[in-house]
C-alpha cells in the first residue's frame, strides 16, 4: 500500500508542475481517461481544443475536488444542485448558468459551464493541491469513437500532451458521467443519463 501511496504522490507532483506551467496532461478520472489543463488558463484551454481538433464553441467539462468550491465558480448555486450532488451514486456533471473565474473560452455561448465534483483519489489530490479547477475532456480526436480505456488513446493524442500520468493504465475505465443542465425555477434537463 505504501508503494501505491508514494506513486500517487509522485504522479500528483509531476502533473501539478505541468499544470502550473500552463501545460496539458493526460490523466485518469472517475469516468474515462481525460485531457486536462488549468481551467482558468485561456491558452491552456486553447491547446486542449487544438489537441482534440474540437470546435471551441463546444464547451468542456470542469472538475472540482469538493462541492464547497463551487461558489468560487458559479455565481448562484441552486439548492437542487446541492441535493443532486449529495444523493448521486455515480459521476454527475451539472451545467450551471452564470459561471465566473473560468477561462472565457471554456464556457458555452450562454455563459454556462459543465462542472463535476470528482470522486477519484488522484484527481481530488491534484485539484486540492493545485487549488484551481481542471479541464476534463475525453482523450480522443473530436468525432472519433473512444471507449475510455488508456489502451484506446491514439498516439496522436499522447504525443501532443505535456505529461501522461502513470496510474491506472491497466484498469478499465468507468462510464461517462451523467450530465444535467439546471434551468430556472429548480427544473433540470437531463442531457446524458
Amino acid at each position: 500500500m505504501a508503494e501505491t501511496t508514494d506513486l500517487l504522490k509522485e504522479e500528483v507532483n509531476r502533473a501539478l508542475e505541468v499544470l502550473k506551467q500552463g501545460g496539458v496532461i493526460l490523466y485518469p478520472t472517475d469516468t474515462i481517461w481525460g485531457i486536462g489543463c488549468d481551467a482558468t488558463n485561456r491558452n491552456a484551454v486553447d491547446r486542449v481544443y487544438k489537441i482534440k481538433q474540437r470546435d471551441d464553441s463546444k464547451a468542456l467539462i470542469v472538475l472540482l475536488d469538493e462541492e464547497g468550491k463551487l461558489q468560487r465558480y458559479v455565481r448562484h448555486v441552486p439548492e437542487i444542485a446541492w441535493n443532486l450532488i449529495e444523493v448521486t451514486n455515480k459521476p454527475l456533471t451539472i451545467v450551471y448558468s452564470d459561471v465566473l473565474n473560468l477561462a472565457p473560452n471554456l464556457m458555452a455561448s450562454d455563459g454556462s459551464a459543465a462542472i463535476r465534483i470528482v470522486r477519484h483519489p488522484f484527481c481530488q489530490e491534484l485539484i486540492r493541491r493545485f487549488n484551481r479547477p481542471i479541464v476534463s475532456t475525453s482523450a480522443n480526436i473530436s468525432g472519433q469513437a473512444f471507449s475510455g480505456a488508456f489502451t484506446d488513446i491514439s498516439n496522436e493524442i499522447k504525443t501532443q500532451v505535456d505529461y501522461i500520468v502513470n496510474l491506472h493504465r491497466d484498469s478499465p475505465s468507468g462510464p461517462p458521467s451523467s450530465v444535467i443542465k439546471l434551468e430556472d425555477g429548480g427544473r433540470f434537463n437531463i442531457l446524458r443519463p
